[in-house]
């Protein structure tokens, strides 16, 4: 990160994307650092394990950047993250700070690696053209997909939220959309990428006859959704579905 006094490089792991963390850690780089990790973790497709061992840690309250970073990946891209501390001193000041109780913490990388949750999950990603048509042949694509994975009840939601964040993608940017689909633990990733830097603003329709109906809408039917910027450049709008449980007769 230019200007940053911390280094993020970054390297792949047999199931695993791994970030070496140099630098200092301190009020003017935890937004580097927090920011850098969100955006590596947009393509980083099994897992994420931050090496902080090389890492300064100027002010000890602010290893709560990890906390964070969790947080906000367990919703999007909903990867598994765990962290790298060869020294005992690092260990305990995340310890101390409670970080340890929302990331693994690991010695050394093959055992971090080892510490992340590789539970069965099933992910598809598709581009489609810019051409006419495409949002229904997205809606298609989603709710046979969602029924292959056997949870048809996600399906209508899903292909609602898709229709939005696919149109907003074709009215807004000159990108194709690319989309993202994730199923884990009954937890369902909607997602649509584009190379279009500008974020998704949510706005309220002027009128109820325009096309689109609104990231609002969106909001209100996930139960969540944001906006990250990819480090291969553009951003994913994403938007999270929970399966709801079954119930009696």
């Amino acid at each position: 990160m230019i200007g940053s006094p911390v280094r993020l490089a970054v390297g792949r792991r047999e199931q695993a994307t791994v970030v070496r963390i140099a630098g200092e850690l301190n009020p003017d780089s935890y937004p580097a650092v927090r920011d850098g990790l969100l955006e590596i973790a947009t393509d980083a497709p099994d897992g994420l394990v931050a090496d902080v061992s090389e890492l300064v840690i100027g002010d000890p309250s602010l290893v709560s950047v990890f906390s964070v970073v969790a947080m906000r990946i367990g919703d999007w891209p909903g990867i598994p993250f765990s962290l790298v501390a060869a020294e005992a001193g690092h260990r305990a000041v995340l310890n101390r700070n409670l970080a340890d109780r929302s990331v693994p913490v690991r010695a050394g990388v093959a055992a971090a690696t080892a510490a992340l949750d590789h539970s069965v999950r099933r992910r598809c990603e598709r581009t489609f053209p810019r051409a006419e048509g495409t949002s229904s042949h997205i809606r298609e694509f989603v709710a046979g997909k969602l029924g292959e994975w056997a949870v048809p009840e996600l399906a209508g939601d899903a292909r609602l939220i898709v229709t939005e964040l696919a149109e907003n993608v074709l009215r807004h940017t000159a990108s194709e959309p690319k989309l993202r689909l994730d199923l884990r633990h009954g937890v369902c990733t909607v997602a649509v990428a584009d190379h279009d830097v500008r974020p998704a603003v949510l706005l309220e329709r002027l009128s109820p006859f325009e096309p689109g109906m609104g990231l609002k809408l969106v909001a209100q039917m996930a139960r969540s959704w944001g906006c990250s910027r990819s480090r291969a450049g553009g951003k994913v709008v994403w938007a999270v579905l929970f399966r709801r449980p079954r119930t009696a007769g």
